[in-house]
């Protein structure tokens, strides 16, 4: 065998052992992950069928209604972000996600009797409930149609209706990518540009890679953290691809009763800015919040977040 020849085996050698070595990591990282998701939770038979939640904590209910990409572990993950300790969270899987299926009627309204089913089933009468962007559709329709069961309705960057600007993705190259991993379901492809080219997902995530990269480490830490809190994809595909083809029109938000808060920010990617301040508009007596930085995951206002949420709620007087 000549020199080139056997340059060239070396080579061909060299790849297929960085290639078993990969995809034994990929597959040792997905089982752990599947492993992770499968506990933590319960799953409630209700009439529209079964619904995956989690119930963590002491104090007041609040019921975490996690965004496109989640789950029950970013409803509790969300929960914690945003009010802290004090709270007895009820986190479910929206349809479609992990061990929530799709029912035949999969539409917000749908959802939002799914969320007051759930409370009713743990005999919880009355809860704050949190809606976050995607998530926001139901927990509307659930101020909307189940008033007495909602004691205060924070909705953070909401993916909801605006007659001007609607909730968008920008169809950049890497979202482009992104979309397509996504579309096939694809948990190697999201789990090897999560190694590779984090930025192209932080992106398609609605914040410019620039603005965490500015942030400090433990803020990194936080976006990549919600980074990985979409694997497995496949076990979340069904409910992504729900909430990629909303039809979003205008509801009677005047008829919402509940004290509201709304929280958005200028650059958010996914354009929610416009439907927070059509929201808060219609909404009677809501408060509405805007950072001018921090995109679709609110990078760096985790604290002032907080202090918002929580200093709304001592004024609602669900909280001392």
């Amino acid at each position: 065998m000549g020199r080139i020849g056997g340059s060239l085996l070396v080579t061909l050698i060299a790849m297929a052992a960085a290639a078993g070595v990969t995809y034994l990591l990929y597959g040792n990282e997905l089982g752990r992950l599947r492993d992770a998701v499968g506990r933590g939770s319960l799953v409630a038979t209700l009439d529209i069928g079964p619904v995956e939640y989690a119930d963590s904590g002491a104090g007041i209910p609040l019921l975490s209604i996690h965004g496109a990409g989640g789950g029950f572990d970013q409803g509790l993950a969300l929960a914690a972000d945003l009010v802290g300790e004090g709270f007895r969270v009820i986190a479910p899987s929206r349809f479609g996600y992990l061990r929530t299926p799709v029912p035949r009627d999969p539409s917000p309204a749908a959802q939002g009797d799914a969320h007051a089913a759930l409370l009713s089933k743990l005999n919880v009468p009355k809860a704050v409930v949190v809606g976050v962007s995607a998530g926001a559709r139901s927990a509307v329709e659930l101020a909307l149609r189940h008033p007495d069961e909602v004691a205060a309705l924070i909705l953070i960057v909401p993916a909801l209706y605006s007659p001007t600007s609607p909730v968008a993705v920008n169809v950049s190259f890497g979202n482009r990518f992104a979309f397509w991993a996504v579309s096939a379901g694809g948990d190697f492809a999201w789990w090897a540009a999560e190694t590779i080219a984090p930025s192209i997902l932080i992106r398609f995530l609605g914040v410019r890679p620039a603005l965490v990269a500015a942030a400090p480490e433990a803020e990194r830490a936080r976006v990549m953290s919600f980074v990985m809190s979409v694997e497995p994809l496949s076990l979340r595909f069904p409910g992504i691809n729900i909430d990629s083809a909303p039809e979003l029109h205008e509801l009677p938000l005047a008829e919402i009763t509940a004290p509201t808060i709304i929280v958005s920010a200028r650059d958010d990617l996914f354009n929610t800015l416009p439907s927070a301040e059509f929201t808060a508009a219609k909404i009677p007596g809501a408060k509405l919040v805007v950072y001018d930085t921090g995109g679709h995951l609110l990078v760096g206002r985790e604290q002032e977040v907080r202090k918002a949420v929580r200093a709304f709620l001592e004024g609602a007087g669900v909280i001392p």
